[in-house]
This record gives structure tokens, C-alpha cells and sequence, in this order.
């Protein structure tokens, strides 16, 4: 597997580590609808969560939450409405994005919530 993949990998990991320690009941990952691919679908209190994470390492040109394009975002809101229609959910839902940065195995983590 390439480098970038498990970095990638890692990363989600990381991310559903620090939702879960933030009380985010986890309901889903890597969640695919079409050509969208949710990396985490999480209940923070009644607030149906859908959440991109972007993983880095400490080297990259961009900043990982840079790399949610206008597409991406229309993409994750196309799935989401068709998660909460196949599950009759009628929450409240927002969109979130957690950026990590690994660098000399120590993550630092940027949490964006309501990203878009």
C-alpha cells in the first residue's frame, strides 16, 4: 500500500480516537453513496455530524483543510441527504472537517466545525 494511503488510513483513525474522546457517538465510516465517500457520519448530541478528514504530513505545500474543494463539499451534501433519507433521520445535521498534521509521530489536530 502507498505511503500516502496509510498516512490517510492513520489519520481517520486518529480522527475517530479524538471524536469519540469529544463524547461524538460514532455511527458510520468510510460510508459511500455514488461517487461520495463520507469518512465519518457521528452524533454529537441530537446534531447528525458529517465529517471530511484531510491527513498531511508536516512537509505538504497546503493546509489539509485547503483540500476540500467546492466539489467535494457538494458531493458530501448530496450524500448526506441521501444517508438521512435511507434512515429517516430528520436531525439537525452539519459538516464538519478535522485536519491533521502528523509530524515525528505526534498529530496535531484543527477541528472546523460547521466547515460549510
Amino acid at each position: 500500500m502507498a505511503e500516502h494511503n496509510l498516512l490517510g488510513i492513520s489519520g481517520e483513525q486518529e480522527a475517530i480516537n479524538y471524536l469519540q474522546s469529544k463524547g461524538y457517538q460514532i455511527l458510520e465510516t468510510n460510508w459511500r453513496w455514488h461517487k461520495a465517500e463520507v469518512d465519518i457520519i457521528a452524533f454529537e448530541k441530537n446534531i447528525l455530524v458529517f465529517v471530511e478528514v484531510k491527513t498531511r504530513s508536516y512537509n505538504t505545500i497546503i493546509n489539509p483543510e485547503e483540500a476540500v474543494s467546492e466539489k467535494k463539499q457538494s458531493l458530501l451534501i448530496e450524500a448526506a441527504e441521501a444517508y438521512c433519507e435511507s434512515n429517516q433521520l430528520q436531525n439537525e445535521i452539519r459538516f464538519d472537517i478535522l485536519a491533521l498534521v502528523i509530524r515525528d509521530n505526534r498529530t496535531h489536530i484543527k477541528h472546523i466545525e460547521a466547515a460549510f
